[in-house]
């Protein structure tokens, strides 16, 4: 039999519901109008985006037969690159070189790319450093489609920019670098640029994700949007809603090499200084602290009873002579914080050292010894040749010994011998304790420690013999410690390497 309520008392019942809470609500943010449309800004923000042509050193043309015209000119990239390649493969005589076979005659290449005026006085522009790399001439061509020649100012390969200057006497419109800081996830933006030889192409939409690494490089810090950007767009200007320019479209990732909403612009905030330096001088003087750092993970966070979880970038190596270890920065240190910066994450550190200015005294935070210390670092100029950098000293030689086996983490350890540096190719001056070898189902092997690596450091204390490796374990484990933190050095140079204790070979982490 059904049960049925009065239709007062199902009303009562369905009001109440609706007025009792359903737990927290999420908060209203107010939602700004989205522009009816993007012309008034368009109109004016097009006669300060320019067109960069760029003709390249002779490349190898078909010259099966010397007296046939060269094929057609076409923008690389553009719907008509392909057409061409495509009509001239349909008509190539039987035996002529196709466009994979090398031929000795010569001719010049060209590229297009896109760029913006940021000062209408100097008439100075800028765009990207693959765009205009290896040009044996430059011009670029305006909204109204003037050509005009430029010249080469200066570039940066590491950060991918390069500033231009166009020799004119015209008046120019030019257009100013905003706050790329301001610039938040899903923000209106405009890119404006030279997609496939389009001129003065304009696309919209917003800001995707923020601080995006795409392994470009040490400064990766890159915006990305899904405003439409395509080949030709490379050094274009990425605009805010004021018409400032917040970042300069330089990659996208894309299967087909078209747009596919994933396009990568570099932060205005990080483009005003190399900016700023090119145009003064030429070249870019970045900052050095000389150390080589890696990750802190929760593991080594723990080996160093770091608070708060893994944070920082671990100081691998100090070089020899460098700002670090002439400021007092040791091996093993964590470094928090940078000239007054935080130092969430190892990625970081190079881009804020990069952009202090050379002879700066730093207030550097690290963390030693289970506390925070900070010391004071002058920064260098980040030397042109690396390798001039690295640390060369004198090493002691090292006792002969017997290998011993760590019990627990599935390695063997011997002295390094004149048979061991020869064997592994080690350094002459090469110091600390060779791993001889890993069993494949041990705690050594699960971290990647391979036979010929050397350790260094046990718990950031050296060790010179594998006796001393040993008592170190040992000493860890009556300290109920979960872990010991290891200094590696191998054919990737040196990492902190953290290894879980146990009295168990043949334990397993589920």
């Amino acid at each position: 039999m059904r049960f049925r309520l009065p239709i007062s008392t199902t009303l009562a019942l369905i009001a109440a519901l609706a007025a009792a809470p359903m737990g927290p609500a999420l908060a209203q943010t107010p939602m700004r109008d989205a522009p009816t449309s993007f012309r008034p800004l368009a109109q004016q923000l097009l006669p300060a985006v320019v067109s960069v042509q760029v003709t390249t050193a002779p490349t190898a043309r078909n010259a099966a037969r010397p007296d046939a015209p060269d094929a057609p000119q076409a923008p690389p990239g553009s719907p008509f690159e392909e057409f061409f390649r495509d009509f001239l493969e349909r008509n190539r005589p039987p035996g002529q070189r196709g466009p994979n076979q090398p031929s000795p005659q010569q001719r010049r290449g060209t590229s297009l790319g896109s760029g913006f005026i940021i000062d209408a006085a100097e008439k100075l522009v800028v765009t990207n450093n693959h765009v205009v790399e290896g040009g044996t001439e430059i011009n670029v061509v305006l909204s109204d489609n003037t050509t005009l020649p430029a010249e080469l100012v200066g570039t940066d390969p590491r950060t991918d920019i390069a500033v231009l200057r166009i020799k004119t006497d015209r008046q120019l419109t030019s257009v100013d670098f905003g706050n790329s800081d301001d610039a938040q996830v899903g923000d209106w933006v405009l890119a404006i640029g030279n997609p496939f030889g389009l001129a003065s192409s304009v696309s919209a939409g917003i800001i995707s994700a923020r601080s995006r690494d795409i392994r470009q490089g040490l400064y990766d810090d890159f915006i990305q949007t899904d405003a439409a950007i395509n080949r030709g767009n490379s050094g274009g200007p990425l605009f805010d809603m004021a018409g400032k320019v917040v970042g300069i479209n330089t990659a996208i990732y894309s299967p087909s090499g078209g747009s596919i909403g994933i396009g990568f612009a570099i932060p205005s905030n990080l483009a005003r200084g190399i900016v700023a330096q090119l145009r003064d001088g030429g070249r870019v003087r970045r900052g050095w602290l000389g150390v080589n750092i890696q990750q802190v993970t929760d593991e080594i966070a723990d080996s160093l009873g770091l608070k708060g979880g893994s944070r920082g970038a671990l100081v691998a190596r100090a070089q020899e002579d460098g700002p670090a270890a002439k400021g007092g920065i040791r091996n093993g240190d964590v470094i928090l914080r940078f000239n007054n910066q935080d130092v969430r994450e190892m990625r970081t550190l190079p881009r804020i050292v990069a952009e202090t200015r050379v002879g700066t005294e730093a207030p550097v935070v690290v963390w030693r010894d289970g506390k925070e210390e900070t010391v004071n670092v002058t920064i260098a100029e980040l030397p042109a040749d690396q390798a001039e950098a690295q640390a060369r000293g004198a090493t002691p030689a090292q006792p002969r010994s017997q290998v011993v086996e760590l019990s627990g983490l599935g390695l063997k350890v011997g002295p390094i011998t004149p048979e061991a540096r020869e064997r592994f190719s080690l350094r002459p001056e090469q110091r600390g304790v060779l791993i001889t070898d890993v069993d494949q189902g041990g705690s050594a092997a699960e971290r990647d420690l391979r036979p010929g690596d050397v350790i260094v450091e046990v718990q950031q204390e050296r060790v010179n013999t594998p006796q001393e490796v040993q008592t170190r374990i040992e000493a860890l484990r009556r300290q109920n410690r979960a872990t010991a933190l290891l200094l590696i050095e191998g054919a990737q140079g040196q990492r902190f390497v953290p290894l879980r204790l146990r009295e168990d070979g043949n334990q397993r982490r589920n």
